[in-house]
């Protein structure tokens, strides 16, 4: 790994970290990084849907024994903040998803591993695993590995065994993305993958690794056939001891399919506005999923997460915990771990200062009350 890179000082805030970031990179790499689909109308949703939510806080409320601990899967995180998976991190930076599972195990932090991660898994699992800080009062950070099901249930199995050995606690299997969306940005920038970076954990490329739609239209029949289904979800549950949770869920129906299916968890999940533009913010699906499966299963949501006051209110919505993907990134990109651990470490402590000003001692205090109806 290259030696750690400072912070630049102006940075404060999550906005901060985008805009250096966006100077640091070439205008395609930025465009897969960053962009959406189509008019980027749901990436931009997302950001705005936690903004429009209001607070609605309590005064002179007992705060001596505040803490941001979280059940999550029936343990005990140290706070409501994980890193959700996305592609290819070595674009942003050489060190790629390693040095995010640096930033993530030092910080206390949740990592879901992409299946289409530029460093091999067993490696990112050796270095987190080790990295990661002793509890205290609470069960280590996860690492789980996001799945794309492949094409052969071999391959698939193949991928699920390797977490398994290598120490992953969970599955993350994408449900909202049988194809790629059609995203204008990259087409118009011409982004391709450089010969240097691939996902080196899958025997060969996806079918759609590179940016599809109109101009790979030839093989939307193929994808199509081999879309996943429920019967491939409850196969995948049968087939490892691990926990699953499906992410792309925004509707409640399918979040009770996923109860019923045998999953442990649904992440309420547009793919950050990267598949299907004008779907729902997932600020706006949030409730009702919760509302679908009760406390039966763990309920995670991403998507536009940008303030630690998004993170409060999702968790006045039902969330047990959030994930970000593309603040992520962002700081990867010009500080390596460095800037990861920055992103992770301004959201915490502005959700601490969150539940403060709203008179919330605990994350399990946070409910619809401190939001304005």
């Amino acid at each position: 790994m290259q030696a750690l890179t400072p912070v630049p000082a102006h940075i404060v805030n999550l906005a901060d970290h985008e805009a250096e970031a966006s100077q640091r990179l070439d205008a395609a790499t930025w465009a897969y990084l960053h962009g959406g689909a189509a008019d980027q109308l749901t990436r931009d949703a997302n950001a705005t849907a936690w903004q429009s939510l209001h607070l609605h806080p309590r005064v002179l409320r007992p705060l001596a024994e505040s803490h941001t601990r979280v059940q999550v899967l029936g343990q005990t995180l140290a706070h409501p903040l994980l890193l959700a998976p996305t592609a290819y991190q070595r674009l942003a930076h050489p060190d790629g998803e390693l040095a995010t599972a640096l930033a993530a195990s030092a910080q206390q932090t949740g990592m879901v591993l992409s299946t289409q991660a530029s460093c091999l898994l067993e490696d990112v699992a050796q270095l987190f695993l080790a990295q990661r800080e002793p509890p205290q009062q609470t069960a280590p950070a996860p690492l789980w590995l996001q799945l794309y099901l492949q094409p052969r249930r071999d391959d698939t199995l193949a991928l699920v065994h390797q977490a398994e050995a290598a120490g992953y606690e969970a599955l993350v299997l994408t449900v909202d993305a049988p194809l790629h969306g059609v995203r204008d940005a990259e087409r118009r920038t011409g982004f391709r993958l450089p010969p240097h970076i691939r996902a080196v954990n899958l025997p060969t490329p996806l079918p759609d690794a590179t940016p599809t739609g109109l101009d790979a239209s030839h093989t939307l029949q193929t994808l199509l056939a081999q879309a996943p289904t429920w019967d491939d979800v409850r196969w995948l549950v049968e087939q490892t001891r691990l926990p699953v949770l499906l992410k792309g869920i925004l509707h409640p129906d399918d979040a009770r399919m996923a109860l019923d299916c045998g999953a442990a968890g649904v992440i309420v999940s547009n793919h950050g506005g990267r598949t299907l533009d004008t779907a729902l913010p997932t600020a706006t699906a949030l409730p009702a999923i919760s509302s679908a499966v009760g406390s039966h299963i763990t309920v995670l949501v991403d998507g536009g997460i940008r303030r630690g006051t998004d993170v409060f209110k999702a968790l006045c919505l039902g969330a047990h915990a959030v994930l970000i993907g593309r603040p992520v990134l962002h700081g990867l990109a010009h500080s390596g771990a460095m800037g990861v651990a920055h992103v992770i470490r301004q959201l915490l402590d502005e959700f601490q200062v969150a539940m403060a000003l709203c008179g919330v001692a605990t994350p399990q205090a946070c409910s619809p009350q401190h939001l304005w109806h």
